[in-house]
């Protein structure tokens, strides 16, 4: 798909590679100056998609928070933030979630068929709901964002969602921050989870970026010829 919205892939993880703990309250994994530089590349993006138990559990606003930049967007005749975009295989949202009543941007939520009415019943006017026929692939995700004018996507998680989209070869580019400590409880969910990756010991991702941000490390992989190295 040439002519597909460029994908942004950005995770934080801690060194041994876990998003988050085993139990609540969530793990904040970034510090200030990584969250202003997610930020940045928020608003310089047409739509961000997180997976359904992102929204679940972590319960994300999805939103540019600076000013400055929300006004940088509405200069330039876009929304104060980009599109927001879910997946779910079952349907299990709430429409009181931070997703759907934060912020004025539209929303859409990419399902299977077969769960696609029950799902508009519950959420009304609060979404845009697609059904994608009977099983969701991201490849068809990408490509109907594209259809829907979608330039640059920039994915947010969760770990589900993160290795669908590498698995796919969906990514151009990578943004991984590492925060500055270990996890160390194998009941916490990992950044990655278990798939055939195209990138192997005999097909090296292209290491674009390294720079310190705070007291993180921000590594930009370019994983498509697309990615400005």
């Amino acid at each position: 798909m040439i002519d597909r919205p460029y994908v942004i892939l950005s995770a934080a993880m801690s060194i041994d590679g876990y998003l988050d703990t085993a139990f609540p309250p969530r793990l904040a994994l970034s510090n200030e100056a990584d969250f202003d530089r997610v930020d940045e590349v928020r608003s310089r993006s047409d739509a961000i998609l997180v997976g359904a138990r992102t929204v679940r559990l972590d319960n994300p606003r999805l939103l540019v928070r600076s000013e400055e930049r929300r006004i940088r967007r509405e200069a330039e005749g876009l929304s104060p933030s980009p599109l927001k975009v879910t997946v779910t295989a079952t349907g299990d949202l709430d429409p009181r979630s931070q997703f759907f009543t934060s912020g004025s941007t539209p929303r859409l939520v990419y399902c299977p068929r077969s769960v696609a009415p029950g799902i508009r019943d519950r959420l009304g006017e609060l979404a845009t709901v697609v059904a994608l026929g009977d099983e969701v692939s991201m490849a068809d995700v990408v490509s109907e964002l594209g259809d829907r004018g979608v330039r640059t996507l920039l994915v947010e998680g969760g770990g589900t969602m993160i290795t669908q989209f590498l698995t796919s070869e969906l990514v151009d580019e990578l943004q991984l921050a590492i925060a500055p400590f270990f996890v160390g409880d194998r009941r916490a969910p990992r950044l990655i989870g278990e798939g055939t990756f195209p990138w192997t010991p005999d097909r090296h991702a292209v290491l674009a970026e390294n720079r310190r941000v705070g007291d993180m490390v921000l590594l930009r992989y370019a994983l498509s010829d697309r990615c400005v190295t």
